[in-house]
């Protein structure tokens, strides 16, 4: 046969480094209060657990007036506790103890200085009974050592009398604060033996109706009272089956963790992470000249394939006018920067020897200046106007907000710092992938090479045409002698030579600025879709990876809170 077991919970160890971790995870995010609490519950937990677990601490609590002390008194089986008519008589909390051996360190721990052996009925074995001063009382450190014990205790005996147990001050104060610790806490109607006894049972139901209203639904009422012994040998029953199980401590811990939680936050569900990344790309791609680089980039390579591919008798001529990608200083500055993927995000490297280094050393024309306003120092590129600087901001906002959307105000508020924590280091790392990325553009096609071969091929044969009939109209001019002349047709071979490789060097320059043309097209195409990744990942690793750790935080925080309140 097969035993069903309870699926059983989170263990306490388990929870409470679930709250730590919360608490770090919380640190700078959440009120100092609430993280400092959720500690100093850990710290206490910690030490609760390796002192007696075989000793259960069970504090009398109440209002002036109530009778714990009596209350105690008649638990203990001796006149321990002062009792009298002058307001406060308890001035400090003393313990009863029923076999205490071995709860020295708990007491001293509790600071508990004063000590007694109970000297009733031994069934009570392993209870250490606290009296209190009273909560409302009018000296604020006999409220302090109330406040102080009420939190350390294992199970809490609030004692109310008649007449002050509807006090907004007890069930304000501590009750309606303590609703996750039903699990340990009893109350005690004292003082019974002054109501009529049809009086009793009506106190009782609107207590009650009090503790319910106050989230304590569930936790045992007694009606007692010290002076007639009435009620107590329930009372005494109730703290014997308490003591008995020895999980006072353990059940005040959970709920002392649970209310930390609870001070925390609720935990919910991570928001769907949307697209953030097109516009923000989009963005600076914009300001940091894109479009004017990619246009470069096809201005670039044709003005280079004239160069390398055009006519020699006339490409002299292009090179008097400027590389559109070196005014730019892009073509000169492949070797500053090492790949894209190597570029240390927000870091310049040093500038190369013979450049500027500073906004007063750069050359006429160039702005030194990203869309950020800061001194870049690498390409000429057009610093962004007010408009495009805008919409980079705007972008950047954008991508805080629709990451923020649905999280807590403040993680939300957190989320939208995160995206704009390294917004200054932008305008920087984008003109330094420009740079590099666009440089990539100023690499030779191999078929100029040997296009500019031919060229000079047929430029040498036209040359040779040339000098063959400048020889002869030099014999001519001398009246020698004529040499035989080899044909093409009728057309002697130094005009075919002449006339051919001038008609052909044209033609080549002709097809080749064609295919330049075309070939400029496709490569400012791919230069476009690299420089679109190449900003794409700077704006990911200095925009959306902070906020990406950002929400990461956040989840792996309401994953800890909900292993926490579990």
């Amino acid at each position: 046969m097969k035993l069903l077991r309870r699926k059983e919970g989170p263990s306490l160890d388990s929870r409470l480094a679930a709250l730590l971790e919360a608490a770090e995870l919380a640190e700078g995010r959440l009120p100092e209060e609430a993280v400092s609490g959720a500690r100093a519950v850990a710290e206490r937990a910690g030490v609760r657990r390796t002192l007696s677990i075989d000793h259960t601490v069970a504090a009398l609590a109440g209002a002036t007036g109530s009778g714990k002390s009596s209350l105690y008194n008649a638990l203990a089986g001796a006149d321990l506790a002062a009792v009298g008519v002058v307001r406060p008589t308890t001035s400090a909390a003393q313990a009863a103890l029923w076999d205490g051996e071995g709860a020295g360190p708990l007491l001293d721990w509790l600071d508990i200085p004063q000590r007694h052996p109970a000297t009733s009925a031994s069934d009570l074995s392993g209870l250490v009974l606290l009296d209190l001063p009273d909560h409302d009382s009018i000296q604020v450190s006999h409220r302090l050592e109330v406040d102080r014990l009420v939190a350390l205790v294992d199970l809490l005996v609030w004692v109310v009398d008649p007449q002050k147990y509807a006090d907004a001050a007890l069930h304000d104060r501590y009750l309606r604060r303590l609703a996750a610790h039903r699990g340990v806490m009893l109350v005690v109607l004292n003082q019974v033996d002054r109501l009529p006894e049809s009086t009793v049972d009506r106190c009782l139901r609107d207590l009650r109706r009090l503790l319910d209203e106050d989230g304590l639904a569930g936790v045992p009422i007694l009606a007692v009272s010290a002076r007639t012994g009435t009620g107590l040998a329930e009372l005494r029953a109730l703290l014997n089956d308490r003591v008995a199980e020895r999980k006072s401590w353990s059940t005040r811990l959970a709920a002392d963790i649970t209310t930390a939680a609870a001070r925390l936050g609720t935990p919910e569900e991570a928001p769907a992470r949307q697209a953030m990344d097109r516009a923000l790309t989009a963005a600076l791609c914009e300001a940091a000249g894109v479009p004017l680089v990619v246009e470069a980039v096809a201005k670039g390579h044709r003005h280079r394939a004239v160069v390398a591919t055009g006519w020699p008798v006339t490409r002299w001529i292009r090179k008097l006018r400027p590389d559109p990608l070196r005014r730019l200083r892009i073509g000169t500055m492949a070797g500053a920067s090492g790949p894209v993927g190597e570029l240390p995000s927000g870091r310049a490297p040093a500038a190369p020897s013979g450049q500027p280094a500073s906004a007063s050393e750069q050359p006429a024309g160039s702005s030194g200046q990203g869309f950020g306003g800061e001194v870049v120092g690498r390409t000429s590129v057009p610093a962004a106007s007010a408009v495009q600087r805008a919409r980079v901001e705007t972008a950047i906002r954008d991508v805080g907000e629709a990451a923020a959307a649905d999280l807590p105000g403040p993680w939300a508020a957190a989320v939208r710092q995160a995206a704009r924590s390294r917004s200054q280091e932008l305008a920087d790392a984008v003109d330094r992938v420009v740079a590099t990325t666009s440089a990539r553009a100023t690499r030779r096609p191999r078929w100029w090479r040997a296009v500019n071969v031919l060229q000079w091929l047929v430029f040498a044969a036209m040359l040779a045409g040339a000098l063959w009939l400048g020889g002869l109209f030099g014999m001519d001019y001398l009246r020698l002698p004529q040499p035989p002349l080899p044909t093409v047709g009728v057309v002697p071979w130094p005009t075919v030579l002449l006339v051919g490789g001038a008609l052909a060097g044209v033609l080549i320059a002709l097809l080749s600025r064609l295919a330049a043309w075309a070939g400029g097209r496709r490569r400012a195409r791919r230069t476009a879709r690299a420089l679109r990744t190449a900003v794409g990942r700077v704006g990911d690793d200095l925009v959306l990876a902070p906020v990406r750790a950002e929400l990461d935080r956040h989840a792996r925080f309401t994953e800890a809170l909900t292993r926490a309140r579990a």
